[in-house]
C-alpha cells in the first residue's frame, strides 16, 4: 500500500490538512538506538500530503539529500520527486534498509529516479562517495540538502561523554562540510543548498548542549558560506525545525518526554509540513534568497 493510498485514512492527516490543527497522541516510548527507526515508531509519522501536487520546480533538477530516508528528510525527498527530480537518498546503513527502500518506491512511483546511498557519514571518504556516486548516475548535482543528524539527551554539561561530543559534530557538522565541499566541485549557477538547522541553534535546549552547539555551527555555515558563494550564482539557505514527529524523537528522549511539543501550536509537526520549505528554498522560486533561516516551528518567535 502506498502512502497517498494510506494516510488520508489517518485521523491526524484530516485533521492537519483541513483545520490546519491537530491533537497528536504519543504514547510513552523510546528507541535504544541511533538513528531511530520509522516502522517502530506509533503513530507512524507522516511523510507525504496526497494533496500535494507538483508544478515542475525542479524538473530536470538532481538532489542529494543526506538522512533521506525518513522522516524530514523522506517527505522532502517525495516532494522533489513531485516537483520533477531525481533524488539520492543518503542513509546509515541496514537498520534504516526499510525506511529508505519505502522512500525509493515511493519515488519511482511519482516517476522519479532514486538512488540509494546506504553508508556512515562519520567516514570523511563516504561524504566524498555519495557525491560521487551520485554525479556518475545522473551526471549532474543542483541540489544538497544537507539533513543528517543525531541527538542525545543529557542534563550535565560535565557529564556529556568525550565519545557523545564527537560523534554529535562529526554527523551533524562534520558530514555537513565534507559533503558540501565535494558537491561544490559539481555544482554551478543555479544551483542551492539547505541546511536542517534546528530551533534549538536560537534557543539553546539545557537537555540537548552538544546538539544545540551543531546547529548554532549550520546557521554560521549557512550564512557564510551564502556570502561566499553569492557571486557563483549558487544560494545556501537553511530550514529550522522545531519539534517534529520523526525517529530522531524516540531515539532520542525518554519515554515521558517524547510526547512534548514545546511551542504555541502544542503540538509536534508532521514530516510532510517541512518539506514545502525545502521546495521553496531548492527552487527558483527563492532566486533572491540567500544566507536565509526558515522557522518551521509551531509558532515560537525569536528575535
Amino acid at each position: 500500500m502506498t502512502n497517498e493510498q494510506e494516510y488520508p485514512k489517518n485521523p491526524n492527516y484530516k485533521k492537519i490538512t483541513q483545520e490546519q490543527e491537530v491533537t497528536l497522541t504519543v504514547p510513552e516510548q523510546t528507541q535504544p538506538q541511533q538513528p531511530g527507526i520509522e516502522g517502530l515508531m506509533e503513530p507512524k509519522p507522516i511523510i507525504e500530503n496526497p494533496q500535494y501536487v507538483g508544478s515542475g520546480k525542479l524538473k530536470h533538477k538532481v538532489a542529494l539529500i543526506t538522512g533521506g530516508d525518513s522522516g524530514i528528510g523522506a517527505a522532502t525527498a517525495i516532494a522533489f520527486a513531485k516537483e520533477g527530480a531525481n533524488v539520492a537518498i543518503s542513509y546509515y546503513g541496514e537498520q534504516e534498509e526499510e525506511d529508505a527502500n519505502r522512500t525509493k518506491t515511493r519515488i519511482e512511483e511519482l516517476g522519479q529516479k532514486c538512488l540509494l546511498l546506504p553508508g556512515d557519514l562519520r567516514d570523511k571518504q563516504q561524504c566524498s562517495d555519495i557525491v560521487t556516486k551520485t554525479v556518475e548516475t545522473f551526471g549532474q548535482l543542483d541540489i544538497l540538502v544537507n539533513h543528517v543528524g543525531v541527538q542525545y539527551e543529557q542534563t550535565d554539561f560535565t557529564k556529556i561523554p568525550d565519545e557523545q561530543f564527537d560523534e554529535t559534530f562529526k554527523v551533524n557538522v562534520y558530514s555537513h562540510f565534507y559533503t558540501t565541499r565535494e558537491a561544490l566541485k559539481h555544482m554551478k549557477s543555479g544551483s542551492a543548498i539547505v541546511n536542517t538547522a534546528s530551533v534549538v541553534a536560537f534557543d539553546g535546549n539545557d537537555k540537548l548542549m552538544d546538539y544545540s552547539m551543531t546547529k548554532a555551527a549550520t546557521v554560521g555555515m549557512t550564512r557564510s558560506l551564502a556570502k561566499s558563494l553569492v557571486s557563483k550564482g549558487i544560494r545556501v539557505n537553511a530550514v529550522a525545525p522545531g519539534r517534529v514527529w520523526t525517529p530522531l524523537i524516540p531515539a532520542s528522549f525518554s519515554p515521558e518526554q517524547v510526547a512534548q511539543a514545546g511551542n504555541p501550536m502544542d503540538r509536534q509537526g508532521q514530516p510532510f509540513e517541512l518539506a514545502p520549505a525545502y521546495v521553496y528554498l531548492a527552487s527558483n522560486d527563492s532566486a533572491f534568497v540567500t544566507g536565509q533561516i526558515i522557522h518551521v516551528n509551531g509558532g515560537q518567535i525569536f528575535a
